[in-house]
């Protein structure tokens, strides 16, 4: 028979998705293991990331499930979000159908490939029983104090038409989704305190064993913990104080100017008291810089802009006035949006100083050399040394120096030692229409007030028009938003801005664990049995995004009582597969190197797929496509199914029981049975401990290899081939699933492949029976040879010194030492 996958792969997709055989529950006297992708968002078409990350996912829960392992493997889709938006603008569709055509595709497209999921819970976070959880936790939150609203200038992206928080503003001030430089607006917006939690999200990160260093590193520097003193400068001639907030109190002696953001409250306070032309001027240089990009604004060595304020900040340490500007590199995201400037040691401090005539005052020395000259110094220099020009501090080591300026300004009152982050409020207003709507609404009288959770859910309209030059088509549409207080009856208007899409994805790994749930978000007893996820999986560029969001709601449900109490990180162990290269570059529709899945897996089959994507790279590596390797993965699938063809009539006829290692006396049964255990022992090692998928692929072929190049001499030879046979079919099933299956029931097996019990490592089997030896003369290799395996010390060393050409060699020789090594060498130390 040929090897037809296109006949074979649906008819045992047809047979798994029948017998339901990956469909679980809870079982507490099972292990569990929570196998996870990050779902997909439903952009219409699988690509090869995708195919790479689920067949690494697929391997993984099929191994665990032959392991015995009660094994949760779910799938759905992240189908909220403004590409569905422009999509329906571009095919004059509505989002919703657009959406939900392409959940069903991808579906079936997942399906194709022989994905062992337990579709039963497949999630989509558009569907109306998932976002009124989305709404009801929000209210939760709300409820908690993590929820507020404020006027406050936020991050805006032109062409997405829609807010974005901190954590999507990327590659030095840059739209995550579109890549266009975000500026800054003034609005009223809906914000999550995940700075209460910030401190914790820190100190977890020592847990996370299981997760790839890499982005351990990344989430502490967007975390950013930083130790400092917050302190207050008087302004001169008002009553104003300006805050701010430094880790390097002990520069205090070299501030010569302050500098704020555009943004900052004072900027209009000042604007007001200063009036006429310098108002105008004042107002229309921080609407300047507020419009411009991050990236314009704060990259080292770009030309910095100011203007000066006329008003002075008085030094609550030397009683000076330094004057106070505006200055384009200060961000109100960051700190107080107010810093002290000390351009001797900060660099575009310095560049700002020398560019406004500014003084530099150099406040620290290098430890053995006189301080450099403020007037003359070419550039800033480092702050670490000894203090100088520094008063009470003079002579003291900058760690000293910065402990001393600390108790100096907590012993005056004039300020106090604090841990502030880098990390600021989830902004989670988004000014577009396919999304969670926001459970809140406004009256006039009670101002804004919650939706009753016996009210949910606040259903979005289906029946939208999109505009074509985008924005939020709810907030034209009085017959939606339009609504009656909760509270006193009368009019009210429901908020418009829906929900960031974060929210949906950083809780939908518990409502897998019971997705039928309609009284709570998720049953609390299967989520305190399935969670932690233990294996999951996904891109790494959601480091400080995704990944930040899923732990910091995985505290406050626990909190909430939704989790157990001591459930506090949401994944065990984090895989981020690398991605896949073509032609030199990542695939990408732009840059035209898309290869399609659906074309592979038609012209050589899923199992081909699959196995390519898992043997071309580690897991954790780029993956360069390769044709060749696509044909190559084919071609050892054929003899695979040639191997067990060709033979078949004998491994049907042959004994299934396995031959113990002790009753075989040919050496060429002896060795294919040690070949057979060693490569399931290394296998299984490659696949459970060291997740390295590509080394246990070539072993499979080394193995493969040897079975064909074995001739059965006897019928307890055609035993060993069949257990041979067998053994590679369950090592190469999570690779190739749907080929292994096939020939296993070939075989006359009656079970499903899929769910059989991972083979025991016959350790008998393991032992060699022979073992090389070096001889060795002063430290010097004379020769090699071969004796029989597990001999001891005194053994090796009595049959090494029985041989004739041993004696030879120490013929007239007087022998001072002996050092034996079992199964290795044998070193004699002679005189004469």
């Amino acid at each position: 028979m040929p090897y037809d996958f296109s006949a074979i792969e649906p008819k045992w997709q047809k047979a798994w998705a029948d017998s339901k055989i990956f469909e679980v529950e809870v079982d507490h006297s099972k292990e569990k293991f929570y196998c996870l992708e990050m779902f997909p968002y439903p952009s219409g078409a699988l690509h090869m990331g995708h195919l790479r990350n689920y067949s690494i996912g697929d391997l993984l829960a099929r191994f665990l499930r032959m392991q015995g392992l009660n094994v949760l493997y779910p799938m759905g889709f992240d189908a909220f979000g403004m590409p569905a938006e422009n999509a329906a603008i571009k095919n004059k569709t509505a989002p919703s159908d657009w959406t939900w055509s392409n959940i069903e595709h991808m579906t079936q497209q997942l399906k194709n490939a022989g994905y062992s999921y337990d579709w039963r819970r497949r999630v989509e976070t558009c569907n109306v029983d998932y976002y009124r959880w989305n709404q009801w936790l929000f209210l939760q939150f709300y409820k908690k104090g993590l929820v507020y609203r404020k006027h406050a200038p936020v991050n805006w992206c032109d062409k997405c038409q829609t807010v974005l928080a901190n954590e999507q503003v990327v590659d030095d001030g840059v739209c995550w989704r579109c890549g266009t430089p975000v500026t800054k607006r003034d609005l009223d917006q809906w914000f999550i305190r995940i700075t209460d939690y910030a401190q914790e999200l820190v100190d977890c990160l020592d847990d996370l064993k299981g997760w790839p260093e890499r982005v351990v590193t990344m989430q502490r520097n967007w975390i950013g913990r930083s130790e400092g003193v917050h302190f207050e400068m008087e302004i001169a001639d008002t009553d104003l104080k300006l805050e701010a907030f430094t880790t390097r109190i002990d520069t205090i002696f070299g501030v010569t100017f302050v500098a704020m953001a555009a943004e900052h409250p004072y900027v209009e306070k000042f604007a007001e008291m200063a009036g006429g032309e310098k108002a105008a001027e004042m107002r229309a240089f921080a609407k300047r810089m507020a419009s411009r990009s991050t990236i314009e604004r704060t990259a080292v060595g770009t030309d910095k802009e100011g203007m000066d304020t006329g008003f002075f900040a008085v030094n609550p340490v030397t009683g000076e006035k330094s004057p106070i500007w505006i200055a384009d590199y200060i961000l109100t995201d960051y700190g107080t949006g107010a810093i002290m400037g000390v351009p001797a040691h900060d660099q575009r401090d310095f560049d700002f100083a020398r560019k406004y005539n500014i003084p530099v005052i150099t406040v620290v020395r290098p430890v053995d050399e006189p301080a450099p000259d403020g007037a003359t110094m070419p550039a800033a220099v480092a702050a670490d040394g000894v203090a100088c020009n520094s008063g009470f501090l003079d002579g003291l080591p900058t760690e000293e120096a910065i402990a001393r300026a600390a108790e100096w300004f907590e012993e005056h009152g004039k300020g106090k030692k604090e841990v502030q982050f880098r990390l600021r409020d989830w902004l989670i207003s988004r000014q577009r229409y396919w999304g969670t709507p926001i459970p809140m609404v406004y009256c006039d009288h009670c101002g804004i007030v919650p939706v009753p959770e016996e009210q949910l859910p606040v259903e979005l309209p289906l029946d939208i028009e999109m505009p074509a030059n985008g924005g939020n088509p709810l907030a034209q549409r009085p017959d939606w938003y339009n609504t009656t207080c909760p509270v006193c009856g009368g009019p009210a208007r429901r908020e418009t801005d829906t929900i960031d899409t974060f929210f949906c994805s950083s809780w939908y790994f518990d409502r897998y664990t019971s997705p039928w749930s309609t009284d709570m978000p998720f049953d609390k007893e299967a989520a305190a049995y399935w969670m932690t996820v233990d294996q999951y999986i996904g891109g790494i560029e959601h480091a400080c995004l995704h990944l930040i969001y899923a732990r910091f709601f995985t505290k406050v449900l626990s909190d909430l009582g939704l989790l157990p109490a001591d459930m506090r990180e949401p994944f065990k162990r984090l895989l981020t597969q690398g991605m896949v290269i073509k032609d030199g570059a990542k695939m990408s529709k732009s840059i035209g190197n898309v290869v399609d899945p659906d074309e592979i897996i038609k012209k050589y089959g899923a199992d081909t797929a699959r196995l390519f994507i898992l043997f071309a790279a580690p897991p954790e590596k780029d993956l360069d496509w390769s044709e060749r390797g696509v044909e190559g993965a084919n071609r050892f699938l054929g003899r695979v199914w040639r191997l067990v063809e060709q033979n078949l009539d004998g491994l049907r006829t042959a004994s299934a029981e396995r031959v113990a290692m002790g009753s075989l006396t040919l050496p060429a049964e002896r060795d294919m049975k040690r070949i057979i255990h060693s490569t399931l022992d290394r296998v299984t090692k490659d696949i459970r401990e060291e997740r390295q998928f590509n080394t246990a692929v070539a072993r499979l072929m080394e193995l493969t290899n040897a079975l064909i190049s074995f001739a059965p001499e006897d019928a307890k030879g055609w035993s060993i081939k069949r257990e041979g046979v067998e053994t590679l079919l369950c090592c190469l099933s999570p690779f190739a699933p749907h080929i292994t299956e096939e020939l296993w029931h070939q075989l006359g097996n009656e079970d499903f492949l899929s769910v059989h019990r991972w083979f025991e490592v016959d350790k008998s089997a393991l032992v060699e029976d022979s073992a090389t030896v070096v001889l060795q003369i002063n430290g010097k290799v004379r020769e090699q040879f071969t004796v029989s395996a597990g001999l001891s010390k005194e053994d090796l060393l009595a049959e090494v010194m029985s041989r004739e050409e041993t004696k030879k060699r120490l013929e007239g020789k007087e022998i001072v030492k002996t050092i034996a090594v079992p199964g290795k060498l044998v070193n004699i130390v002679v005189k004469g």
